[in-house]
Order: structure tokens, then sequence, then C-alpha cells
């Protein structure tokens, strides 16, 4: 069963962070949020706490082991950080369960300026955190899905994630064609990459899907296996959880694993 973040003031989730070494966050999070038209102008989006923090409490909580970020930023950090933590408490325990990339992260993004931003954030914070996680450049693209216009990525990363994290690729800087696009601000992100995967996920994988409400609606419709769902209104954040439906002596021991408490 899925483990949700404590609500807190915005004043204790600035002092969690500053604890964590990340006093460049707090202070970037300090800026005004941008405007649409700015967007366009290839400013990275101001960071916001609340939902990092919840980014990071999810991780921890539900004991994540390998992660797939759609979208590139401030995140790609809070993640790491969070696996880390993860390394840490139950490498031990992992190595017993069929995970072939524990603790990692692997952040793909259709704009190579701001995986290059994401990828010095981390190795200037601590450069032992690049080999864990890996960044990819891949062209997103309009096609469709049950005739129904959507966006994927070119290519995916070779991996089998416990927790997604949804929040690219910028529906800006989409290829498209003559017949349609998305660029254009009445319209909204509409990602499908997921439903490509799923019926290689395993059972307690969680997607946090950042926003994008029309795009998680779409998800919903068209995922086919069991998920459970749950929207945070105070962040804006949309939690699918895949319940467990196969029973196969790897998969039940990883379930078993997402679900059991910390022995302290």
């Amino acid at each position: 069963m899925i483990k949700f973040p404590k609500k807190e003031k915005l004043s204790r989730i600035k002092k969690f962070f500053k604890e964590k070494g990340l006093q460049s966050l707090v202070a970037a999070a300090k800026d005004r949020p941008l405007k649409i038209n700015e967007l366009k102008k290839e400013k990275p989006y101001r960071p916001e706490l609340i939902d990092l923090y919840n980014l990071y409490q999810f991780i921890i909580k539900n004991k994540r082991i390998t992660s797939l970020e759609f979208g590139c930023g401030w995140s790609s950090l809070v993640i790491a950080l969070a696996l880390k933590e993860n390394k840490k408490n139950y490498s031990k325990e992992v190595k017993n369960l069929r995970r072939n990339n524990p603790f990692q992260n692997y952040i793909i993004d259709n704009e190579k300026k701001y995986l290059e931003i994401a990828k010095n954030r981390l190795k200037k914070f601590d450069s032992n955190l690049l080999k864990d996680n890996f960044f990819l450049y891949s062209p997103a693209k309009i096609t469709k899905h049950d005739f129904r216009y959507v966006t994927e990525f070119t290519q995916l990363p070779k991996i089998n994630p416990d927790f997604i994290y949804l929040d690219g690729p910028d529906q800006f800087k989409i290829l498209g064609n003559d017949k349609f696009n998305i660029d254009h601000k009445d319209f909204a992100p509409m990602a499908a990459d997921i439903l490509k995967v799923e019926f290689f996920l395993n059972p307690g994988t969680i997607i946090l899907i950042d926003g994008r409400g029309l795009n998680c609606n779409f998800l919903k419709k068209y995922l086919k296996r069991k998920w459970s769902y749950k929207y945070t209104k105070s962040c804006d954040q949309h939690i699918l959880c895949l319940d467990k439906d196969i029973h196969g002596a790897h998969s039940e021991k990883l379930f078993n694993f997402f679900n059991r408490k910390k022995i302290k």
C-alpha cells in the first residue's frame, strides 16, 4: 500500500532542504514563478519546494529502487539524493531482489541544454552522484494513440523502474508536422510513453505526475492494468500505484519488500 508524505509547513520544508545542503534550491525557489510567455524564452522553471519535498518523501517512504524521470530539473537532484538515502538503508535487502539497476535514476529529456544544467547541478553538489544517474537526450514527436494525438520520445532507456516521475517533455519543443502540434498555450502536455512499457512494470510501481491533469486523465483511460489513483490538490500532484495483479516469485518478493516495515 502506497505511503503518502505528511503535510508540512513551508518553513519546515525549507529547513529540511537546508539540512540536506540544498541552500541553493531554497534560494532559487524565492524567485517569482515564470509566466507562460517567459517559458518560450527558454528559461527554466523555478523550483517548487513543496512539490520537491513530496517527491523526496514518496521515494523514501515507499522504498523506491529504480527511477525513470521524464523531464529534468531540480527534481533530478532531489531524486538522486533520495535514492542515495535508500541505498544506505536497503542495499543489503535489495541484493536478494531481481533488480539490475538498483538505486539508479534515468533522466530523459528533449532539450540538451536543460539536461546539461541538471547534470552539472548534480556534479557540483557531489560528483559521485553521476555514477548512479544517467542523462539521456531524445527528441519528442507528435504521434497518435487510438486516433488521439499524443507525444512520445523517440527512444527510452532500457530499464524497468518502480518509480516514474512524469514532468516532461516540454510541450513547446515537440517535433510536429504541418497538420498538428501542441506548441500552443491553450493545449496541454500529452505524453504516452508509459503506455508502451506498462506490462513490464512490477506490482507496486508508482507513477507521480506533476500537474499535467489532462495527461493524467489520458493515461488513466488507456492504462490496462489495475492502478489505484489519488490527487493531492495542495501541490497539484497525481499519484498512481500499480496494484498486485500477478503472483510470480520475483514480483512477490519485490512487492513484499515495498510493503514491509523497516526493522529498526
